[in-house]
């Protein structure tokens, strides 16, 4: 999976799908009193579960063995219910009644096929490292063994039973995304090449289905799907989808009663705060600077991999000054590399956030960082440095944020020459792939609420890991939470609080903030639910009044 498609993604996700809300004048027809009116920054790439980058729209359509409901928990899905092995290596799913939205039933056969498809070379599934940790997964997707080799299968028509190599802790909750849900095999046969290019070439298992998507149109609606198991409490008949560029062009429509909820740049936010409709919503997305620790300038190799080079550069950075007046859109500071309100400790509920902080090593202390800086400047025998910061210009704070770093680094490190090179998505992904670059401002984004959706990032040998960052440390515990104290909850979370706080510590991946974004919102819209990772937007409880 490639790090920056996967994070572009996520951002997608975040900003532009995040519209969920729902609102029509009083004399509206009770048809469009159960209508959402949406808006997103650019149009559907794909309704294809193995083939997609991001469910935070679609995830209304397709369904897995559970769903995300609040606060990042799996509720009710195609699963009426779960067994799990002592050894926690063997699940047992049992399958309700369900029907796909053409009428056929969905089988435990559908499962079955539907993760051989995602993980079958040839359909190059960009998140097929998700399927990892389940038996023969890594050799399907690497092609050492056949699809048929992964370990599902279906024991009857109503029965899934899926073998792990090891017990997944966050397992029930990675079976949430739609990445894991079914998919009809005839339906797959039947279209062929045209499967899923448009929204009749689709069937779907969700509350709602999807209408008038034809692979690059800017509008179409998700219907409520009148086969869908639990159709009783969907309130909405219809949600539309509207693709909108700018945040002026989101107001305007929103003004007009045109749109239901719409995000705001960081000037609306400033002027805007006080609106009656104002909202923020959070999201695991974590921005921060890769450090390149095998870069091909011999001297920037030896100033990167110097512990005290990059704490200087870390706590050089005001990261109050970043959220409130570079970006202004309500996002906020991060205590590590993990991001706040991902996950919470299963004896005492404190945020892993709180728990993976090392004090001095993100808070803006110029003091500190100048004394830093000369002592790393003094180790490597050199008395001034040159980096170049690579970013996408396809960020939308990328410019004033590359800029801030560049001023701010320059005014307090003596000797610093920052040269910045803000381009394009696929240049900036494919230098970083290639290792390219001296620092990286990237980003990622939580698939699950677990820890571990951040820690794979660090590990040697990773593909995200483009800094090319090791330690031997690290690796050990996440791999004990992964293998030895997998089954036990408060070993396990020990394991990964002392892995996070080696990188925060070492300040291996510099955190500069972590992601809000600001909307207005129509107050008569209830019951959508919001997480901040996975499939972020749930409307199947939404309603309007």
């Amino acid at each position: 999976m490639k790090f920056k498609t996967f994070v572009a993604s996520m951002v997608t996700v975040s900003t532009a799908l995040v519209l969920a809300a729902c609102g029509n004048n009083s004399n509206s027809s009770d048809t469009e009193a159960k209508t959402l009116n949406l808006s997103t920054t650019a149009p559907l790439d794909t309704i294809d579960i193995s083939k997609s980058t991001g469910y935070g729209q679609t995830g209304n359509v397709f369904e897995s063995f559970y769903r995300l409901g609040k606060n990042g928990k799996p509720t009710a899905g195609l699963a009426k219910s779960e067994t799990v092995s002592k050894d926690g290596k063997t699940w047992t799913f049992k399958l309700r009644n369900a029907k796909w939205s053409n009428g056929d039933p969905i089988t435990a056969q559908d499962f079955v096929y539907s993760w051989r498809r995602s993980l079958n070379p040839k359909t190059a599934s960009p998140y097929s490292y998700l399927f990892s940790g389940i038996k023969n997964a890594d050799e399907v997707a690497s092609g050492k063994l056949k699809p048929s080799a992964i370990g599902i299968s279906a024991l009857n028509k109503n029965t899934v039973v899926v073998k792990l190599n090891k017990p997944i802790a966050y397992f029930k909750v990675l079976m949430a995304y739609p990445l894991f849900g079914p998919q009809n095999e005839k339906v797959v046969k039947k279209y062929g090449k045209k499967y899923a290019t448009k929204a009749e070439y689709q069937v779907y298992s969700g509350p709602f289905k999807i209408k008038g998507w034809n692979g690059t149109n800017d509008t179409w609606s998700f219907v409520k799907n009148n086969q869908y198991w639990d159709k009783k409490v969907v309130k909405l008949n219809k949600i539309n989808y509207q693709v909108v560029k700018s945040n002026n062009t989101g107001y305007q429509m929103y003004q007009q009663g045109k749109l239901d909820l719409t995000p705001l740049s960081s000037e609306q936010v400033k002027n805007l705060k006080s609106n009656k409709d104002f909202t923020t919503y959070p999201y695991s997305l974590v921005r921060f600077l890769m450090y390149n620790f095998k870069d091909s300038n011999s001297v920037n190799r030896k100033a990167l991999n110097n512990r005290n080079i990059r704490l200087a550069l870390s706590l050089s950075i005001d990261r109050n000054i970043v959220t409130k007046k570079v970006l202004g859109n309500g996002s906020t500071l991060p205590t590590g590399f993990v991001a706040t309100d991902l996950a919470h400790n299963p004896s005492n509920g404190t945020d892993f956030a709180k728990e993976q902080a090392v004090k001095n090593t993100v808070d803006y202390n110029p003091t500190l960082a100048k004394k830093y800086w000369k002592q790393g400047l003094k180790e490597i025998g050199e008395k001034q440095l040159t980096f170049n910061l690579l970013s996408s210009n396809d960020e939308a704070d990328s410019e004033q944020l590359t800029q801030y770093l560049q001023s701010q680094w320059t005014k307090e490190l003596k000797g610093i020459k920052i040269n910045v090179t803000n381009v394009p998505d696929k240049s900036t992904t494919s230098r970083a792939q290639e290792g390219d670059f001296d620092i990286y401002l990237s980003h990622w984004g939580g698939d699950f609420n677990d820890p571990m959706t951040f820690m794979q990032i660090p590990k040697t040998g990773t593909s995200y890991n483009y800094g090319k960052w090791s330690n031997s440390n690290y690796d050990q515990l996440v791999k004990n939470a992964s293998n030895r104290d997998a089954n036990n909850v408060d070993k396990r979370w020990s394991d990964l609080v002392s892995a996070a706080k080696v990188v925060n510590k070492e300040q291996a991946i510099t955190p500069i903030y972590q992601q809000t974004t600001a909307y207005l919102q129509k107050p008569q819209v209830h019951g959508v639910i919001h997480n901040t990772a996975g499939t972020q937007w749930n409307y199947k409880y939404a309603s309007v009044d």
